[in-house]
């Protein structure tokens, strides 16, 4: 009689209404929880493939590596140095652009190394209190202590470069490290960016084993002079270069690849097809691209000559002798040292050997500190790509084609 029944009948309707609008709200959530979870699996799905991809990946290229290091492979060995020396601990300032490539033909690897500016040392030597203007004031250090100490830093770059290098690697591997180790600078006197080398060395795995790096009293700057015949800048302040040892380019594996893998349809002549007299020639037109005035010996009672190159440079220039050797397999260390005689016996400036194989760690031990250049064939594939001489060497096995 009061309305309390209709009123009642309206809190039920309201109640149930507000009821049922609960119900679709929950089901509009709960249907997009069900996607988001439908998403979120997707997702997740499509992550652990793409992880599972790139641990594939991954491990197919380690694996792959790891036979490129039993086969002595150019790349895989150029790769897994470059990984030591990547990881290797240096001071943060310390520039981290460096190079390794591989020549399997003569078990040699090169490094290529940008090293700290020579800023890197400290113009101030020391500190000291002045009490009677109540300041401290640095005591400058000379620049011949400033030029020693950054000697002494690049040679301990060298050296730790070479340790490493040789205790990662075996001696079937590599047995001889050519580094060089070069600076991005500006040149004072034309304001242009320059790279000079201020320091390059080849050392061999016997030459390093017996030296003790950690002696207390070690000198690294003799050592690298006296026992690798390193070249070090004299004025590195002042960015005097050094003649490299092996140009870089000459076993960079993104350069050269003697391993044609498409033998079918390159053009390139094949370097191991030619005759001892034709590569000889060969060689003859290689030094005369170069710019050398070349003669070329006949085969026979040529007193170990077999092309004479003389660079008309005023202070660079002299007598060459080129002895170019035809081989599927290591030179012998006696070839080097008959060309070392020929050289003195000549009055020559320098001794060129050029091969289509490679040296051995005797070779290039005896080679230190004359004026010999070993050129292998890595080298000699990459001078003939700097001068636009199409040429590969595509091996037939071990025989010894020429003389």
């Amino acid at each position: 009689m009061l309305g309390g029944q209709q009123r009642y009948d309206a809190a039920v309707e309201v109640a149930r209404q507000a009821f049922q609008q609960a119900q679709e709200d929950y089901q509009r959530r709960e249907s997009q929880r069900v996607q988001q979870v439908a998403e979120a699996r997707r997702a997740y799905v499509r992550k652990i493939a793409e992880t599972e991809r790139d641990v594939a990946a991954h491990n197919a290229h380690v694996d792959e590596v790891a036979a490129g290091l039993i086969r002595r492979d150019r790349f895989a060995v150029s790769e897994y140095v470059q990984i030591v020396l990547d990881r290797s601990p240096y001071p943060a300032d310390f520039p981290a652009e460096k190079s390794a490539g591989y020549v399997p033909e003569s078990s040699l690897m090169a490094v290529e190394w940008y090293l700290p500016p020579v800023d890197i040392v400290p113009e101030q030597k020391a500190f000291r209190h002045v009490k009677a203007r109540k300041s401290v004031e640095p005591t400058a250090r000379p620049l011949s202590e400033i030029r020693q100490v950054y000697q002494g830093v690049i040679a301990q770059i060298a050296l730790r470069t070479l340790r490493e290098i040789f205790d990662s690697t075996s001696s079937e591997l590599i047995s001889t490290v050519v580094f060089n180790g070069r600076v991005h600078a500006i040149d004072p006197l034309t304001g242009q960016k320059i790279q000079p080398h201020l320091i390059t060395l080849r050392a061999t795995r016997e030459q390093l084993a017996p030296l003790i790096l950690t002696e207390p009293k070690f000198k690294p700057v003799e050592c690298v002079r006296r026992y690798f015949f390193a070249d070090v800048s004299p004025h590195p302040d002042e960015l005097i270069p050094v003649e490299p040892v092996m140009p870089y380019s000459m076993a960079d594996p993104r350069i050269v690849d003697p391993v044609d893998v498409i033998s079918h349809i390159d053009k390139r002549p094949n370097l191991l097809e030619l005759t001892p007299k034709e590569f000889e020639e060969f060689i003859q037109n290689l030094f005369a691209k170069m710019g050398f005035d070349t003669k070329l010996y006949r085969a026979t009672g040529d007193g170990g000559i077999d092309c004479v190159a003389y660079d008309p440079h005023p202070i660079t220039g002299g007598k060459f002798i080129v002895q170019a050797k035809l081989y599927t397999r290591t030179v012998q260390p006696t070839h080097v040292r008959d060309l070392w005689g020929t050289v003195q016996h000549e009055g020559a400036t320098k001794g060129i050997m050029i091969t289509t194989s490679g040296y051995g760690p005797d070779s290039y031990k005896f080679a230190g500190g004359k004026p010999l250049n070993l050129i292998d064939g890595s080298g000699l594939l990459s001078l003939c790509q700097q001068n636009d001489i199409p040429a590969r060497i595509l091996g037939h096995g071990s025989r010894k084609k020429g003389s």
